[in-house]
């Protein structure tokens, strides 16, 4: 797993359908991979979780099933056909059964995965860290670190010495390590595939078995030695001492250097991902259907109250809960969104961001910029801490997404950088310690509401920073911080549900109606 995280693959992103990225998004990545390691062809899979982690209570209801059989077809997280996924595995001849049993590793997102095809048997041990990312941290009982950023070559093989030999006189790549057990393996890590007649002599070789090309499955590749100007907002404040840039242009500073790409690429492609978040918007305000599903469509209703002059508070404030609201109910019907920072979080930050954008009338550079700046204060969360609510709680998700957007709200408001950093503090200050308990196991309630609240209180936090509020502790810190509350946070608390709200008769009845076949659910008083 890389040490600098990236705007886009950390960050803002992936574009997916499903309730949660660290569930839907990073399960299917881990299974394409699976693929790959198979040579795409799969007959049996046995998928264990620890019963002490998230996915045990939580693999089918909040989509790590439907996102694993996508990633052994094949698929991309935003594929349409992800809700019928099941259906599609069965029909492909893959079979497929679930275990709960005590794990070696103990991440609560850990998923142990055996596959057979009747040619060979693999295992493969992943987790998944948040927002859709993950890392392959062991494969037939060697200890790798893949987190789907390379092109990952494994050669199979009883010796070494010569093959490695032959590839560093042959190929280029950033690295080779060789895996010595019971199914020994020389791993190579490069920007691109290794040629074809190369692999071709590789394989006439005596001690060689097998040869597995595992294809990347982020949209920023990593590289050897890879450096970035700065991974603490301490360390970007003293590279910024003499160019006075904005928080915006520190941010594509830092994902240019990151991803090796140019400012140019840096902004296009964030071009992109607005419009991915505007359309969602659009589409749920038009209305969302989705059978298994608790809250329905609320945000067509709150425009109508909206436009009817009958709600209290300015257009700012409530166009924000309109739009955090659409995005959500989008998310909730499968629809397209961008995981910003996760699924979970969705509606939070461009909720906000488009929200005031479209009272203040600014344009579509300035929702752009913001959203750069709120990703670089990502980056550091992400660095330092965490955006998985099954490791901080619902403070790593909606709460990191209330401190970008904070930030964002700055800058768009043309605010100074100083007063950027200080609306992320506060804003992050403000979240601590808040828990991860959905009802019905599924990730809709109180998730809107904690989107909203995030949304809130970035608005809060920026005029407050605005009007230069004292913030006193620095980003820096408040970020260790979530990592140490975190770290606190009873397990029961972090996405398990097995505690807050999640245990209440009435979301116990609201999960049962939802496991009925079709889901039948009703409010209750």
């Amino acid at each position: 797993m890389s040490t600098y995280p990236s705007i886009f693959n950390d960050v803002i992103g992936p574009v997916m359908r499903g309730p949660s990225s660290s569930h839907c998004a990073a399960s299917l990545r881990i299974a394409r991979i699976c693929r790959d390691l198979m040579d795409e062809q799969i007959k049996d899979i046995l998928i264990t979780f620890d019963p002490k982690g998230s996915l045990a209570t939580t693999h089918k209801s909040q989509g790590s099933d439907m996102g694993l059989f996508g990633g052994f077809l094949g698929w991309e997280a935003y594929d349409e056909r992800l809700q019928d996924s099941e259906k599609h595995l069965a029909a492909s001849g893959i079979n497929y059964s679930i275990k709960i049993d005590h794990l070696a590793e103990k991440h609560p997102n850990t998923y142990q995965i055996s596959l057979t095809n009747g040619k060979e048997t693999r295992e493969l041990v992943a987790i998944s860290t948040g927002g859709g990312m993950i890392e392959v941290i062991n494969i037939d009982g060697n200890k790798v670190s893949i987190a789907g950023d390379y092109f990952e070559t494994l050669i199979y093989c009883t010796e070494a010495t010569s093959i490695i030999n032959y590839l560093e006189a042959t190929v280029v790549f950033d690295e080779i390590n060789f895996h010595h057990g019971d199914h020994s393996f020389i791993e190579i890590k490069s920007q691109n595939r290794i040629p074809e007649n190369i692999c071709n002599e590789i394989k006439q070789m005596p001690t060689v078995t097998f040869i597995k090309a595992i294809n990347p499955v982020l949209p920023i590749m990593a590289r050897k030695n890879i450096k970035v100007p700065f991974i603490s907002c301490h360390e970007m404040m003293e590279y910024n001492k003499g160019k006075n840039k904005a928080l915006w242009e520190l941010a594509v500073d830092y994902e240019s250097i990151r991803g090796n790409i140019s400012p140019a690429s840096v902004m296009e492609k964030m071009k992109e991902i607005i419009q991915i978040m505007r359309n969602a918007i659009d589409t749920g305000l038009k209305g969302t259907k989705y059978k298994d599903r608790i809250l329905g469509s609320q945000s067509p209703h709150y425009k109508e109250s909206f436009e009817a002059n009958q709600l209290i508070g300015g257009d700012v404030i409530n166009k924000t809960i309109m739009y955090v609201s659409a995005i959500m109910e989008v998310k909730s019907s499968m629809g397209v969104i961008v995981a910003a920072p996760t699924a979970g979080s969705c509606g939070g930050l461009p909720g906000v961001v488009f929200g005031t954008a479209d009272c203040i009338n600014n344009n579509e550079d300035a929702i752009i910029k913001a959203m750069l700046s709120a990703g670089l204060i990502g980056v550091f969360i992400a660095a330092h801490a965490t955006f998985a609510a099954e490791v901080g709680g619902c403070m790593a998700e909606t709460g990191s997404g209330g401190g970008m957007a904070a930030a964002a709200l700055v800058e768009m408001n043309g605010g100074s950088l100083e007063q950027s950093i200080a609306a992320a503090s506060l804003a992050l200050q403000n979240s601590l310690g808040i828990i991860c308990d959905p009802i019905g196991n599924r990730v809709e309630a109180p998730c809107l509401g904690r989107n909203v609240m995030a949304a809130t209180n970035a608005i809060s936090c920026a005029n407050m920073a605005l009007s230069n509020y004292e913030h006193l502790i620095p980003l820096d810190e408040v970020i260790e911080t979530m990592k140490a509350v975190g770290d606190q946070i009873h397990h029961t608390l972090r996405c398990t549900n097995l505690g807050g709200l999640s245990i209440t008769n009435a979301a116990k009845k609201i999960e049962a109606l939802l496991e009925e076949n079709p889901p039948v659910f009703y409010k209750s008083c």
